[in-house]
């Protein structure tokens, strides 16, 4: 496929990954890769596995004794792969490939791709955007259904984020779309786009939750849910990596309404029963609890009790006692869907966990994407 360089990259999008500029849970990190320690390779793709959490490339260099090392390097989550505009046919097996990234501590054949350029036609920063398209037209999208409910149907992500550099250079920041002109020009400070976002909840741990955080391994597939390719809770995932989540109103055989949500990440399911009054007795606890909704005017307000223990985000772990309430509500004009949510747990948490979020019609629709941790240190 033969695309122009001034089409795949964003004039500000061509520095390395600076300060997160989202209030949002980042990544899981950089696990064993050295980044202090910059590299290149070249040589002949041979696959390019888009999955979550991490995409691979994966292509056979050959090096100045004449053997061939297969490699395989890191990129972004399929998921933002696709809402960055990528496209999968840029990446032909058999196309000549120059990497410069950063080597694995332990594994001489994993790196972490941070420019990369094929067939001396296109060349890329892994966190590269396509030129914007237009907004998602919205104008014939009907804010109530036939049942008068408020529509909250659709494929929602958060606002997709841009590497932009200020004007007075530097790495950059990954700036939400709609404010990334006004940052690059030098009309609005970095403090000022933080303070656009919504707020991290404070976390204020028990002192058996403090044990448990500082216990924790971020990298461990055991603690960690992500490593296994299972969900951590609905607070986070779903927002972290800004996936897009798929809500869908339905009115089942029996009459019942619900909503079914696919959280996008992992593409794990939960259900909401609208209109129930209370919680059935003795239930199984699972991931996603047992959640009832009820609307209060114009919002939807879904409380969630059942759960089994696990993880609410890194570091803090979760118990069977937590409750969970959501409230969603839907800005016409704009077409955002906030979800302000309390999350208490006397077990782990010494207050309530709290704040909101915003998502958008995405300008990419849903899919889901098979989850393979291919980092090498899981391999092994």
């Amino acid at each position: 496929m033969n695309m122009p360089k001034h089409l795949l990259r964003t004039a500000i999008a061509t520095a390395t990954l600076g300060i997160m500029a989202l209030p949002v849970q980042a990544h899981h990190g950089f696990g064993l890769f050295q980044l202090d320690i910059k590299r290149e390779w070249e040589g002949t793709l041979t696959k390019m596995n888009l999955v979550n959490p991490h995409s691979y490339m994966e292509l056979d260099v050959v090096e100045e004794d004449g053997n061939v090392l297969h490699m395989r390097c890191e990129m972004r989550a399929a998921t933002l792969i696709r809402r960055s505009g990528w496209s999968t046919d840029m990446f032909r097996v058999g196309a000549h490939v120059y990497i410069e990234g950063n080597p694995h501590r332990d594994d001489p054949e994993a790196c972490y791709v941070e420019n990369f350029t094929i067939d001396n036609e296109i060349t890329m920063n892994r966190n590269d955007q396509l030129l914007s398209a237009e907004p998602v037209d919205t104008s014939g999208r009907p804010y109530r259904l036939a049942d008068g409910q408020v529509n909250l149907a659709g494929d929602w992500a958060v606002e997709q984020l841009v590497l932009t550099v200020p004007p007075s250079g530097g790495n950059g920041s990954m700036i939400p779309k709609s404010l990334s002109p006004a940052f690059a020009a030098g009309d609005i400070s970095l403090a000022e786009v933080q303070a656009s976002q919504p707020p991290r909840p404070q976390t204020v741990y028990t002192a058996e939750g403090q044990a448990a955080a500082d216990a924790f391994d971020r990298r461990s597939p055991i603690d960690n849910p992500w490593f296994a390719c299972k969900p951590t809770s609905f607070i986070r995932d779903w927002t972290a990596d800004w996936p897009i989540n798929r809500f869908e109103q339905k009115t089942l055989s029996d009459g019942e309404k619900v909503i079914d949500i696919t959280y996008g990440l992992y593409n794990f399911n939960r259900r909401i029963h609208i209109g129930m009054t209370q919680h059935p007795e003795n239930l199984t606890p699972s991931y996603a609890g047992h959640s009832i909704g009820n609307w209060e005017g114009d919002t939807l307000v879904v409380d969630t009790i059942g759960f089994e223990a696990g993880v609410l985000s890194p570091p803090t772990r979760s118990s069977e006692q937590m409750h969970i309430v959501e409230r969603f509500s839907l800005d016409r004009e704009k077409t955002a869907l906030k979800r302000e949510y309390t999350v208490i747990d006397p077990v782990y948490l010494a207050q309530p966990y709290a704040s909101y979020d915003v998502m958008y019609i995405s300008d990419v629709p849903f899919e889901a994407q098979e989850c393979v941790d291919m980092t090498p240190e899981f391999q092994q």
